[in-house]
């Protein structure tokens, strides 16, 4: 399955990712993972979001610069060379990964690794032959977030 990644375009100043979430938070809209890189002047805010098209939308309302894009959220063991077989089977079929970012889940059983690669239905369908299971908005949003002790 492909889900979607938001791609907000920033000035590396104070105040910016808490204004892409002050919108999120508004709509009502939970993020499920965030990446953010920059550069001097300028930066990318990549976040994995419960309601991508409508996340898209309030955020573009609002002036910002935002892409959506297929990913590919893919379930990998949380364990040593879980994310090498994946990096390796891509490789393998002349994938390229143009980005990635992970997490792993409440029990550390498993591990969720988002990838943006060059040829996304290639990609999944490699996955799913090769017994992958790749999650899409909807299973991101079912996924039980890590319960925190309170101090």
């Amino acid at each position: 399955m492909i889900t979607y990644q938001l791609s907000i375009f920033a000035e590396n100043k104070p105040g910016r990712l808490a204004a892409v979430t002050k919108v999120l938070a508004k709509e009502k809209i939970n993020i499920r993972a965030t990446t953010i890189a920059t550069s001097d002047t300028f930066g990318v805010i990549n976040l994995i979001v419960d309601d991508p098209k409508r996340a898209e939308e309030a955020l573009k309302k609002t002036g910002m610069t935002v892409s959506l894009s297929p990913v590919l959220a893919v379930l990998i063991p949380d364990q040593p060379g879980g994310l090498d077989r994946l990096t390796q089977l891509l490789f393998a079929e002349g994938i390229n990964i143009n980005n990635a970012y992970g997490f792993v889940l409440e029990g550390h059983q498993k591990a969720v690794f988002v990838v943006s690669v060059d040829q996304v239905e290639k990609a999944e369908e490699l996955l799913e032959k090769k017994g992958f299971q790749t999650l899409d908005a909807e299973a991101l949003s079912a996924i039980e977030p890590f319960h925190y002790m309170k101090y």
